[in-house]
């Protein structure tokens, strides 16, 4: 993880402690915790939305379709040389 540790995260949690103290470790973790879940949730949500938009312009469809079929043909020439 990040090249760090056990001793390192031993010594930044110590440090975090001292910091913070024992009461507000808890919260922060919280909502670390919660602003995680939610930027994974927006990411989930952008990628949903660019698919939908992708799916609502015109010939996006059709060009797909077709660099399938491309891709197919060049498999079968890659089969067909050896």
């Amino acid at each position: 993880m990040f090249g760090l540790g056990t001793p390192e995260l031993m010594v930044i949690l110590a440090i975090a402690f001292l910091v913070f103290g024992g009461k507000k470790l808890p919260e922060i973790g919280s909502g670390l915790g919660k602003a995680i879940t939610s930027f994974k949730q927006g990411l989930r949500e952008a990628e949903n939305e660019g698919k939908a938009v992708l799916d609502d312009v015109p010939g996006v469809k059709e060009v797909a379709a077709i660099k399938e079929e491309v891709d197919k043909v060049k498999g079968l020439g890659k089969v067909m040389g050896k």
